[in-house]
């Protein structure tokens, strides 16, 4: 049996903590030739598990649309693998101060509305298709400042560009601009970020309320790529369901990684991110970046 090669983003520097601790865990007890390399953002990683340069890459949501596409328009099949339980039935929320006169979306025309980094799911991509199904006209991306053409105007924080927004700078950013000097009226988050801005002092206690949420959808997944070979795929797959959150040398590592048990992977919940990369013309068909101020 072939080993397998992953791909991963460095998003913070846990990460390279967290594989180290996995490698010698698959190596080990596991029994897998295993291997890690990392990457500085996630288009370059997409690239490479597309064109079998690594076998496996530890995707974002996002990554996993543009994967998806590089994939079909290439002729070559991917494979998920896994996905984490805190990777399932996420949304994104909408938040208001507590005193806002808005009730509804509707409410935000001719209003300010704060976003994560260009590339993130949770805190941009997503939270502007909602205002858009609710009818409000959203201008396309620009870098930088305010974006005025439209219903509302975005003001976008572009921290971490390229990592789809796994570094959540941008994102505790636009929840601050709500009692910044320069206010806004709404910003955009992930349910988990609003609880945790909460918790570091961010957010008071009672200070937001949420306006309006998206339908649930799943985050990261893991995904084999066309040089993977199938039974080492099939080894890693169990090896990471098996993963015991009770055994006292991987229970740090999951607690880093964000997870208690690694699950099956499922695909019917990146559909609402399909229509959002769409309406922004980030990705094209095939994959291909669209999105003119994007740099990562």
């Amino acid at each position: 049996m072939s080993g397998l090669v992953l791909g991963a983003v460095a998003y913070d520097p846990k990460v390279v903590t967290i594989w180290d601790g996995f490698r010698a865990w698959l190596r080990g007890p596991g029994g897998l030739d295993f291997d890690y390399v990392l990457y500085s953002n996630y288009e370059r990683q997409v690239e490479d598990l597309v064109a079998g340069r690594v076998d496996v890459a530890w995707n974002s949501p996002l990554a996993w649309v543009r994967a998806r596409r590089l994939a079909a328009a290439r002729g070559v099949t991917l494979t998920p693998v896994t996905m984490r339980d805190t990777d399932q039935d996420l949304r994104s929320v909408v938040v208001v101060r507590a005193d806002s006169p808005a009730r509804s979306l509707a409410d935000l025309r001719g209003r300010v509305v704060a976003s994560g980094a260009v590339d993130s799911p949770q805190a941009t991509l997503l939270p502007l298709s909602l205002l858009r199904a609710a009818g409000l006209r959203v201008a396309g991306l620009r870098v930088g400042g305010q974006d005025s053409d439209g219903d509302v105007r975005v003001r976008r924080f572009d921290i971490g560009v390229g990592l789809h927004g796994d570094h959540i700078g941008g994102e505790r950013e636009a929840a601050r601009a709500l009692f910044g000097a320069d206010l806004v009226d709404a910003a955009f988050m992930i349910d988990s970020n609003l609880l945790l801005f909460a918790r570091e002092g961010v957010l008071r206690s009672g200070s937001v309320r949420i306006l309006a949420q998206t339908p649930p959808y799943d985050h990261c997944t893991m995904t084999a790529g066309p040089s993977a070979d199938p039974a080492a795929t099939d080894r890693f797959a169990r090896l990471l369901l098996g993963m015991d959150y009770g055994d006292q040398d991987l229970r740090p590592l999951l607690d880093m990684e964000g997870l208690k048990q690694w699950l099956p992977p499922r695909l019917d919940r990146y559909q609402q991110l399909e229509r959002a990369v769409d309406e922004a013309g980030f990705y094209d068909a095939e994959g291909a970046i669209r999105a003119a101020d994007y740099r990562p």
